[in-house]
């Protein structure tokens, strides 16, 4: 959610100087009681580097809610395991009442403001999460309510339970409840307009406690953890968008972990320091289904039609990607053996000079060289091509507003919720909040409902994939690649999670 101020207790975090190192950087698990053991000695600190500054002043409910979640500052109720199931997180278990009611009941914690973990604190966190506009991707096209139970005392976890109640059937909730953008937070972290602030507020074993801008973050163990003390002190975190800075500031020592290592960068690092993940991120060229250029469907069928996905895959990516097939990728294990080819799509017109504006940014290293191959290869098809490259940050309300024709994105399929409709009603539906291509298609939203609709696993992967055959067809969506990360790892760093869904990075076993 974008506010229009910072909250109190955040804003006055960003103007308190970190006394940090220039850079730093880490990645590990969370959760669980491997921290618990044995007390973190002084310079136990993790230097942390990651590529994605703050683009929305750390509120919980866009995309700088996965920062809070990777440095083990927020959690929701469940979370995802590595086969993408809903794990037990705030909540230890959970049953459905009926098609539209769940229970979750909770296990005892404690927020770091030292208040408990009670069901009228996590279902007015819920609530706030469900009124927050634009909503929280997770929860596009969901309308849900949540309350204290108050017949069942504390149950199995010790600290009671909260019914949670959709407006329509939702068979995957549990997934949902797991997405960074629903995490739990105490009630001294709202003010009179809904605005959420994570400092102090949250559960995770990480309790934020210093902001520079756009530049850093501090942050202190939190020894009342649930889940066990952190064998780390802390973590001193610091943004750094530029992949070369980041590698060579592992390289040379000044950070411990550094996120999302360039291809072009990987073979200067040893051979024991480079982590390769197969993620469930796709990179895609989204062609604006409102600008002058691409409102006509023949131009964006032309679009296509000139982009060659094996070159970018090869050449760009150096062989640490597959080329683009559809919006999920062979991380998505299923999706190859459903996938049907989409049909209707319209014929390619002919471009005549049609001037469009492409733009991408470059947190990701390896996308501006993309945006350029794909200039290049639209050119030679008739396009007139501006290219523009910077920050997300800088680049994400321009591209929300509609005000390029084509945006290079790296997405997560599976990062807002862990169930593979979330993508498709957040970024590609008439309601969704991240719908950078402004997509509003009538057969497209009747596909995504009925996806959504769908029970059980074998039927709702077939409509899933038939919702994707549908967005294909509009031409809006052209998948470029589908990427493995490389993390880099310091040689005296252990607990070192790579996770596939890219949501967690630190936690209680994570030391260096």
């Amino acid at each position: 959610m974008r506010f229009p101020r910072r909250p109190r207790r955040l804003a006055a975090l960003l103007l308190t100087p970190l006394l940090v190192p220039p850079l730093a950087g880490c990645f590990a698990s969370g959760g669980g009681d491997g921290g618990g053991t044995a007390d973190a000695k002084d310079g136990s600190r993790l230097r942390v580097a990651l590529a994605f500054p703050p683009a929305e002043n750390l509120s919980p409910y866009g995309a700088d809610a996965t920062i809070l979640s990777r440095l083990g500052v927020t959690e929701g109720l469940t979370a995802l395991d590595a086969n993408g199931a809903a794990a037990p997180a705030l909540a230890a278990s959970w049953r459905r009442e009926n098609d539209r009611t769940w229970l979750f009941t909770l296990r005892e914690a404690v927020f770091q403001d030292g208040t408990g973990v009670t069901p009228a604190a996590v279902a007015a966190s819920l609530a706030h999460a469900a009124e927050a506009r634009p909503a929280p991707a997770a929860l596009s096209g969901v309308t849900l309510t949540a309350e204290a139970d108050t017949g069942t005392g504390t149950g199995a976890g010790g600290a009671g339970a909260v019914r949670v109640t959709t407006k329509a059937p939702d068979p995957v909730l549990p997934l949902r409840l797991s997405s960074p953008s629903l995490a739990i937070l105490s009630p001294k972290a709202y003010d009179a307009k809904g605005a959420a602030d994570p400092a102090g507020t949250a559960t995770g074993p990480f309790e934020l406690t210093g902001v520079e801008g756009s530049t850093g973050a501090r942050l202190d163990r939190f020894d009342d953890y649930w889940g066990g003390r952190a064998q780390a002190s802390g973590i001193d975190a610091r943004f750094i968008a530029d992949g070369t800075a980041r590698a060579n500031a592992l390289r040379t020592g000044q950070v411990d972990v550094a996120e999302a290592i360039p291809v072009a960068q990987a073979a200067g690092l040893d051979a024991d320091t480079r982590r390769e993940t197969a993620t469930t991120r796709t990179t895609s060229l989204l062609l604006n289904a409102r600008s002058k250029a691409f409102e006509d469907a023949s131009l964006r069928a032309a679009a296509r039609a000139a982009v060659d996905t094996s070159v970018l895959a090869k050449n760009v990516y150096e062989g640490h990607a597959d080329a683009g097939t559809g919006i999920y990728g062979p991380a998505v294990t299923w999706a190859a053996g459903k996938r049907t080819p989409p049909a209707g799509a319209a014929r390619p017109g002919k471009p005549a000079g049609t001037s469009i504006t492409l733009a991408t940014y470059d947190n990701r290293p390896e996308l501006p060289e993309v945006a350029q191959v794909l200039k290049q290869q639209l050119e030679k098809a008739g396009f007139t091509v501006k290219l523009t490259v910077g920050e997300y940050s800088r680049l994400e309300s321009d591209a929300l507003a509609g005000k390029f024709d084509a945006f290079v994105l790296a997405r997560n399929t599976l990062v807002d919720t862990g169930d593979p409709v979330a993508v498709l009603a957040g970024d590609h539906t008439c309601a969704g909040g991240y719908n950078l291509a402004q997509l509003c298609d009538k057969a497209v939203d009747a596909a995504v409902a009925g996806a959504e609709r769908a029970d059980g696993t074998a039927e709702r992967q077939d409509a899933v994939m038939a919702a994707e055959a549908a967005i294909l067809r509009t031409d809006t969506v052209v998948p470029l690649v589908h990427q493995r990360v490389i993390t880099g790892v310091g040689p005296r760093v252990s607990g070192v999670l790579l996770d596939p869904y890219e949501r967690v990075l630190v936690g209680t076993g994570t030391r260096r």
